[in-house]
């Protein structure tokens, strides 16, 4: 697509319900995205959900709360910014210990990736799972949930987050050939916001978007950096889904030449 503008009859913001339960906030059913879904999921203290799928791998990360993940018989407590993956076909219960939230990416499963349990760790060093990008003022911090280096079939994904009231994703980058991508905004409380800006024109930035708690911004295509107004910074669980196994790669991304 080249157009100038995203077309107005399919949306890129979706707001993911609060409510309690499984819900899913995005597919290639009901938006632009060719390959990619998104899941939200509520848990009340003591309460628990089956998650499977028969054809998507899926990547979970808890954004709020505490919870047991049970799995063929091991248990394991995650907290928040813990995930796990989880190929298709398998299952897993999560019990909440208090009230919880999680997002979870979703992409075709090719019979590439095994379950596995990643916890959050900020004293990790620097390297695959824990990244720092760019530099003042748009420096970012990045875990990854499910990174380029463990077998998966099409996702890659982590956590993002930036200073108060500065970039990220800075420089303006596009990827839209070979992968498409979901921010899923957290930490930013309503009525407070940040921006999520989209474009598919190099130089050409065309829609500022505010994004709070619970908002979803797809990228199909397209440059999409992000920056925290004062006193608030971006911080995102991103989903980004390859159309194919091969293309499953960091280094396909394209800067916008005008903003280097």
């Amino acid at each position: 697509m080249t157009t100038q503008q995203l077309p107005s009859q399919h949306p890129w913001k979706f707001t993911s319900s609060a409510e309690p339960g499984w819900h899913c906030v995005v597919s290639p059913d009901s938006s632009m995205l060719r390959s990619t879904w998104l899941f939200r999921l509520n848990l009340a203290a003591g309460t628990s959900y089956e998650v499977t799928d028969q054809r998507l791998e899926l990547n979970a990360a808890v954004i709020a709360g505490r919870v047991i993940v049970h799995h063929q018989g091991s248990d394991e407590e995650l907290a928040k910014l813990d995930s796990f993956y989880l190929p298709a076909g398998e299952t897993v219960r999560v019990e909440a210990l208090e009230d919880s939230f999680l997002y979870l990416g979703g992409a075709v499963y090719e019979g590439i990736g095994s379950y596995f349990v990643r916890h959050y760790d900020d004293e990790l060093p620097l390297g695959e799972i824990r990244q720092v990008h760019g530099k003042p003022p748009y420096e970012r911090q990045v875990f990854m949930t499910t990174n380029q280096e463990v077998p998966g079939s099409r996702l890659i994904c982590g956590v993002t987050w930036g200073e108060e009231g500065q970039w990220t994703s800075w420089p303006p980058h596009q990827h839209s050939a070979h992968l498409e991508e979901i921010y899923c905004y957290f930490d930013i409380p309503a009525p407070k916001f940040a921006f999520h800006l989209g474009y598919t024109e190099p130089g050409q930035p065309m829609q500022a978007v505010p994004v709070s708690t619970g908002d979803c911004m797809l990228v199909p295509e397209g440059y999409h950096p992000t920056v925290g107004t004062p006193g608030v910074r971006s911080c995102y669980f991103w989903v980004m889904a390859a159309h194919a196994p091969e293309l499953r790669r960091y280094d396909l991304a394209v800067n916008d030449p005008h903003y280097g």
